[in-house]
């Protein structure tokens, strides 16, 4: 028996109220949100880009899975929008090149008709790593300024230039296309990822965006570029599709939101047509191994505030959160403000959790071992071996059973030490494989 988080108790019903997007029409059937995750199951070849990116049957089954239980909402992806300038290998990837037919098209489409099948909305998440480029992909990129990203845990990243006005024009471009592509092959929208130090936060953020045109300095010039990607997205696809962003506080936090910038941001997004935006946190400059650190401690006080300074301003653009919510009375709780709960890691542990927290089966996740609660790069790989579990059929392993964790441990460790040993050729990567009794022995539906 898996050992979860204690809930208080609470009437879940208000998790199960419809919520309908005033801009495009649209209704989730309720507020559960599976976030995006990075799936890395999506075809990939060192040598020849224009067989990156397809969806391939593990990355549709994964859907599948989600999509059979009771989420309003599913976010895909990341999809990317270049071939070679890659969020992460094994990303989905859609390009101007791309047309709205042949098998990328029809993988594209199929994984949507499945995450679709039981009602769900499905929205495609779609990023350009700007300067968040791994060397080893690409040795340069574009970003808001040509800072390079500092490297961080053995990783080095490319070296940026400062995008050009046709460059800008590109990828405004590149991210229409793909949403067009998209609302064809079945997507009820997409997301911008506004988040985590991609591109587009490499705009929002004054850290990043040190650009003296019109495209930096005030707030409103540093919004200009994603103004312009919502714009561009509008007038390719056809009512009645979403459009949503992702933000999180660590761009903001450096120097701080100024009196008002939150105001003017939510406002501009309101004025644009935003359905909703999902609030975050972190970026690869936050990723680390501690637990309860004091920086660690600082910046989810610092997120607390942001949420509180950006919720009043949001009005007719819904409001969703990511991250931290583990118990039914938390998320019934947040309702008060926010219209929609982001899960990401316990829904790679329980892909039916939104049915059993709506039926009351269950009132909290599972709640991992402490070891793996305070290894944020572990906990985030382990979730990314049970969505590859889940994806070849398996059950995913329980987090909250020492002797899964030590045999994941070890895995993680293997795992670990392949990616050195690839150095750079790019045959490696994505999650840890485990295939001890402990962690693969149950096909997907029975328990353990």
């Amino acid at each position: 028996m898996a050992e979860r988080y204690q809930s208080d108790p609470v009437d879940v019903a208000p998790l199960g109220q419809p919520l309908k997007f005033e801009f495009s029409g649209r209704t989730a059937k309720n507020r559960l949100y599976k976030a995006s995750m990075g799936e890395c199951l999506a075809s990939w070849s060192p040598k020849n880009p224009e067989e990156r990116g397809i969806p391939t049957k593990e990355l549709i089954d994964l859907y599948r899975r989600w999509g059979e239980d009771e989420w309003g909402i599913i976010a895909a992806g990341n999809f990317d929008i270049e071939f070679e300038r890659l969020n992460s290998i094994g990303d989905g990837i859609i390009t101007p090149d791309c047309p709205p037919s042949g098998p990328r098209f029809e993988a594209f489409k199929e994984l949507a008709t499945a995450a679709k099948a039981n009602g769900s909305l499905v929205v495609a998440q779609l990023a350009h790593p700007g300067r968040q480029l791994s060397a080893a992909v690409k040795k340069d990129t574009i970003s808001a300024s040509a800072i390079q990203h500092p490297p961080k845990m053995g990783n080095t990243y490319a070296v940026p230039r400062e995008a050009t006005k046709e460059d800008i024009a590109d990828i405004v471009n590149r991210f229409a296309y793909a949403a067009e592509y998209l609302q064809k092959a079945g997507y009820d929208g997409i997301q911008l990822h506004g988040a985590h130090g991609y591109l587009i936060a490499q705009f929002l953020s004054e850290v990043s965006n040190q650009r003296t045109d019109e495209y930096g300095g005030t707030l409103e010039k540093r919004l200009r570029f994603v103004v312009e990607v919502a714009e561009g997205i509008k007038k390719r696809v056809k009512p009645g599709f979403i459009l949503g962003i992702k933000l999180n506080s660590v761009e903001f936090q450096e120097k701080g939101v100024k009196p008002g910038e939150a105001k003017v941001m939510c406002e501009k997004f309101q004025e644009l047509g935003f359905d909703y935006v999902e609030l975050s946190g972190g970026n690869h400059e936050d990723i680390g191994y501690g637990g309860e650190r004091e920086s660690t401690r600082r910046r989810e006080a610092y997120f607390i505030e942001f949420v509180r300074d950006i919720v009043p301003h949001l009005s007719t653009t819904k409001k969703f959160l990511t991250g931290g919510f583990r118990t039914a009375a938390a998320m019934v709780d947040a309702l008060a403000i926010l219209d929609g709960i982001g899960l990401g890691r316990p829904a790679a542990q329980e892909p039916r959790l939104a049915s059993a927290l709506l039926s009351g089966r269950v009132t909290g996740a599972v709640r991992p071992k402490d070891e793996i609660l305070n290894n944020f790069i572990a906990h985030l790989s382990a979730a990314g071996t049970q969505i590859w579990q889940i994806a070849r059929g398996q059950e995913p392993f329980d987090l909250s059973n020492a002797k899964a964790v030590e045999s994941y441990n070890a895995a993680f460790g293997a795992h670990i030490g392949r990616l050195v040993a690839d150095a750079g050729k790019l045959e490696v990567y994505g999650f840890p494989e485990v295939t001890s009794p402990e962690t693969a022995s149950h096909p997907y539906g029975t328990a353990y």
